[in-house]
Parts: structure tokens; C-alpha cells; sequence
């Protein structure tokens, strides 16, 4: 069974790993295809939090953030392979703010093409969200496997 527990969490991972090393190679000096496509929802994301909470975001190079989404993928799929919860932690934290700003179906018309598309992405990640918060469920409820001391034998006389 633990065969193929890692397995699922290679497959699993390999999501994660594979769109890491995708982005690694596009990366460039300017962030690459990922940067292109991130700066403008993230200029939508950046003005809807700033109208609705009224805080002044700074400013952050959209290179750094795709520096940050590469590493936290990479770093957390390779870790989640080896079943830590520190991997799961971090590839939690890149589904929670990547999903919304790169899936954003709320800005569009649900009659448009693209409305049908991005929310369908958002769901497939929540449900990568929602596997995730399963495993590191399942990761802290099971006990922890302790040394069993063996009992001393009776002597018989």
C-alpha cells in the first residue's frame, strides 16, 4: 500500500513539477510568457483589493512573483513526493493566491468564451486545493508509529 500511496503523490506532484519546470525554462530576464500573462490580472487583482479594502499594495516586479510561483511548486512538489507536509503546505499557498488571480472568472460575462474557461480552471484547482487539505488531514490524524517495547518473558521454573 505505501507503493502506491507514493505513486499517486508522484502523479500527483508531477503536476506541479512539470508547470515549475516549464516556467523555469521560459523564466528570461523578464519572467518570461508567465510574467505576460500574470501582469494584467494581477493589475485587476491589485485594483480590486485596493478598491474594496481601501489598503495601498506595494509594489512587487511580476518577475519575482512567477520567481516565487516556480519555487514554491517546485520546491513543494518535490517535498510532497517524499510525503512532507511542508510540500503540501507550500503548494497550498501557491493554489490559494494563484487561483483567483489567474482563474478569474468573475470578471467576465457568463455568456463569454472565456468566462466557461477560467471556471473551469478555478474548479480543477480547487479540487487540487481540496486534495491537498486532504492529505495533510489524513497526514495529522494517522498516529505516529512508535517503537513497540516487547514484553519480558515470563521465566518458567
Amino acid at each position: 500500500m505505501a507503493f502506491v500511496s507514493f505513486v499517486g503523490r508522484v502523479l500527483f506532484a508531477s503536476v506541479f513539477i512539470l508547470a515549475a519546470y516549464q516556467e523555469f525554462n521560459d523564466f528570461g530576464v523578464d519572467g518570461g510568457p508567465s510574467a505576460k500573462y500574470l501582469r494584467p490580472k494581477f493589475n485587476v487583482f491589485l485594483d480590486h483589493v485596493s478598491t474594496h479594502s481601501g489598503l495601498q499594495v506595494p509594489e512587487v516586479q511580476i518577475k519575482h512573483l512567477v520567481a516565487a510561483a516556480i519555487v514554491l511548486k517546485g520546491l513543494g512538489g518535490l517535498l510532497f513526493i517524499f510525503g512532507s507536509s511542508l510540500g503540501a503546505y507550500l503548494l497550498l499557498l501557491h493554489q490559494a493566491f494563484a487561483t483567483p488571480i489567474l482563474y478569474d472568472f468573475y470578471n467576465y460575462d457568463v455568456e463569454q468564451k472565456e468566462y466557461t474557461q477560467h471556471f473551469l480552471k478555478f474548479t480543477q484547482n480547487l479540487a487540487l486545493f481540496g486534495a491537498l487539505l486532504f492529505f495533510i488531514g489524513m497526514k495529522n490524524s494517522l498516529p505516529r508509529r512508535q517503537a513497540r517495547k516487547k514484553a519480558p518473558k515470563t521465566k518458567t521454573v
